[in-house]
């Protein structure tokens, strides 16, 4: 089992490669190996295009070790058509005999079919190693088909004395309490998630663009909650760098559950992971419905001494990591 483990750790290594590019279509990772050595490896391609397990095999130089080899990999393989053929079909051609799976598809239309798919013609099947690091890897493609919403990121920057903003402000733009270094990350975290969500004060008070400039990599979607659509359009968030998703009355209802409506409006426009970036408001919201899945706190090394607090969250503290001045503390919700 050792030996599958290094391998399956090889995939998710490797799948990492389509962070924020394959949605709605999971990040996979897959290695093929002959005699203990890798012979082939491949991951997901942005959506549209093929899957890990097909560009694994593409990659292999001798497609005659292929019948005495091992294919891994993080999820099941696919057994039903979309924007591309069935993995299970393109394993089962190629003679494959061994199949090692980090964790079952919990998809609807994959669920044990591709299992059963390679089983049925005579492939041996070793489901489940390393299952736990496999579905937190996939943890944008589960949260989306198990919970009918998207994986929800918490985001903010708070001063050493707990506010997220000052009392008062002389320019429209934002006053930043963390580093450089922190800033560039948030750009990375960016173009790995299909959305990012912010309120009307912010963008009233920011003029935030809400794009990837300090990092490589696809912008995510713009979710703006515009209640009585009063922003005015010269706003950065209108531009045409990347989309822009305009949510009001028409929409939802802000009276009652916003951050339980816009998960379900979200979920409907098939994006599976999204970062709130909101002020105080926007993301207590999100706390208090308890509609959270992860939180990233920034702890700047500034103090504003008066200002708008910052919101207040439970959950375990999975890290903690220095970048130069600043502290960023990982939440995870255990509710």
């Amino acid at each position: 089992m050792k030996i599958h483990e290094k391998y399956i750790t090889r995939c998710i290594e490797i799948a990492k490669n389509g962070l924020g590019t394959t949605a709605p279509n999971p990040m996979v990772g897959s290695v093929i190996v002959y005699k203990e050595q890798i012979i082939g490896e491949g991951f997901t391609s942005a959506y549209g295009g093929p899957h890990a397990e097909v560009n694994a095999i593409a990659s292999v130089a001798d497609k005659t070790l292929l019948h005495k080899a091992t294919l891994y990999v993080t999820l099941e393989p696919c057994s039903h058509f979309g924007k591309t053929p069935p993995c299970s079909d393109l394993i089962i051609k190629h003679g494959i005999p061994h199949v090692v799976i980090g964790t079952m598809d919990s998809h609807s239309k994959v669920s044990g079919k591709g299992i059963d798919k390679l089983k049925a013609a005579g492939c041996k099947v070793t489901l489940g190693v390393m299952e736990a690091a496999c579905k937190e890897h996939h943890k944008r493609f589960f949260t989306f088909h198990s919970k009918k919403r998207p994986y929800i990121i918490l985001k903010w920057a708070e001063t050493q004395d707990g506010f997220i903003a000052p009392k008062t402000r002389k320019e429209q733009k934002p006053v930043w309490i963390t580093n450089p270094y922190s800033r560039q990350l948030v750009h990375k975290w960016r173009a790995e998630e299909q959305a990012i969500l912010v309120g009307t004060k912010t963008v009233l008070e920011d003029n935030p663009g809400l794009t990837v400039r300090d990092w490589t990599g696809k912008h995510p979607v713009r979710v703006v909650l515009d209640r009585a659509l009063k922003l005015p359009k010269h706003f950065q968030i209108f531009n045409n760098e990347a989309e822009t998703l305009i949510i009001s009355e028409k929409e939802i209802d802000f009276s009652n559950q916003v951050a339980k409506q816009l998960a379900d409006y979200l979920h409907q426009k098939d994006i599976q992971s999204i970062i709130v970036e909101g002020g105080r408001e926007t993301l207590q919201t999100f706390i208090n419905e308890n509609l959270w899945d992860e939180a990233r706190v920034f702890i700047g090394n500034t103090s504003f001494k008066q200002g708008v607090k910052a919101p207040h969250i439970s959950g375990k503290i999975i890290s903690e990591t220095i970048i130069d001045t600043d502290v960023l503390k990982i939440h995870t919700n255990e509710n």
